[in-house]
């Protein structure tokens, strides 16, 4: 399959995968990152305990669980363009549904309607968007797309913190709305990638194409497959449970509220800086090799809390954000580099299942986990991280070619 390498192309790409990291910066930000700054005056302000502020967004996650694979056969039929411009639409409904919450009820359904615009308006989303315009050569417009993506905590924390301290959490939300259907809508309305091409050969006929594909479904049973399915699993639950506690964290290891904000903003540009190397190094090394060493990100920054203390507070952050950012990022292209791109958003989907089934409790169980063990929760995280580089070496890199 021919791909367009012209510079005017070249240019093109790299233009739209930065705004839509822009897109993916807001969705980010007014939705996985929301919990971490205003779970508290929430649940103090509904007279809710805080797990139940986490057991509604963990409803969210459980519902993207749910729809991620028909999500991902949407776009692999029809393309990215009109799935992402209504998740903008979804996520400003949500958002609105919790800035006027009363009870427990409508925080539930704010959280399960903000769990629809996390199926189809974050990462997998975009990634088989771009899979299905570019295929293999998609690669490098993901990783770009990560980029400003990982911004997301730097921007949303301090700024959620800062309008919940002058005008209160509903106001931020309804700001981050209001952000949905203009910014980020018009953003996609003009730069969401249309359409989407076959990735079949050129030469092979559609029906045989067709039935191959229905006696080679992508399934979670088989070996890569199910190896991939560990590995962002609890690269997931890691995230999803960091980008949940880490301020408290850091505030349980001495640091004061105000600095533990600041040194977790940090995780933002470490994960861009990650980004950038590896967008550097696309044409380079396999994805592969950078997911492994970001295995040991995680692993470095809760060593270095747990010995060192308030003062690790910030290599903490840029450790786990540097490891973090590429093993995301990979959620994106391990796939593309093992299967390819056709029924890339449907192979997405799937390893989607588990992955956000084990989002859906990691902030309420790792929230229990710090109130057991403190701190030493950390070792927890660090033990899954140590098992994801035991099974990114499993899947042996001679394994990987499409």
């Amino acid at each position: 399959m021919n791909e367009e390498t012209s510079p005017a192309d070249l240019r093109r790409r790299t233009v739209s995968s930065i705004i839509l990291g822009g897109t993916q910066m807001l969705a980010w930000g007014s939705s996985y990152y929301l919990p971490a700054i205003i779970a508290a005056p929430v649940s103090r302000d509904l007279n809710l305990p805080l797990t139940w502020f986490f057991g509604a967004f963990s409803v969210a996650l459980f519902v993207s669980a749910v729809l991620s694979p028909a999500a991902g056969r949407w776009v692999d039929r029809h393309g990215g363009f009109g799935i992402l411009c209504f998740s903008n639409v979804v996520f400003a409904a949500g958002l609105l549904l919790l800035a006027t919450s009363d009870g427990v009820i409508m925080l539930f359904l704010a959280w399960s309607l903000l769990g629809v615009g996390i199926t189809i308006g974050l990462y997998e989303t975009i990634f088989a968007a771009l899979a299905g315009v570019y295929g293999q050569a998609a690669r490098g417009p993901i990783v770009m797309v990560s980029v400003l993506g990982g911004l997301a905590s730097t921007v949303s924390w301090p700024a959620t913190a800062w309008m919940e301290a002058e005008y209160g959490w509903r106001f931020a939300c309804l700001v981050w709305a209001a952000l949905h259907m203009t910014l980020g809508l018009g953003l996609h309305l003009l730069f969401a990638p249309r359409g989407v091409r076959s990735a079949r050969p050129d030469d092979t006929p559609e029906e045989a194409v067709d039935r191959d594909a229905q006696k080679n479904e992508p399934r979670l049973t088989e070996r890569r497959m199910a190896l991939l399915a560990f590995v962002f699993t609890a690269v997931w639950f890691i995230t999803t449970a960091m980008a949940s506690h880490l301020p408290n964290l850091l505030q349980i290891a001495g640091v004061s509220a105000t600095a533990a904000i600041f040194a977790s903003a940090l995780v933002g540009p470490a994960q861009v800086l990650a980004r950038l190397m590896e967008y550097g190094l696309t044409r380079h090394l396999h994805p592969m090799f950078s997911a492994r060493i970001a295995a040991l990100g995680h692993p470095l920054a809760a060593i270095a809390l747990l010995t060192l203390g308030p003062i690790a507070a910030i290599p903490c952050a840029v450790l786990h954000g540097f490891g973090n950012g590429i093993l995301t990022t990979a959620k994106g292209t391990l796939p593309l580099a093992i299967f390819g791109s056709y029924r890339y958003g449907f192979r997405q989907g799937l390893l989607s299942i588990p992955a956000r089934l084990v989002q859906a409790f990691a902030p309420l169980a790792f929230g229990f986990m710090i109130e057991w063990w403190g701190l030493w929760a950390l070792l927890v995280s660090t033990a899954l991280s140590l098992l994801i580089l035991i099974a990114l070496f499993a899947l042996r890199t001679d394994e990987t070619a499409p």
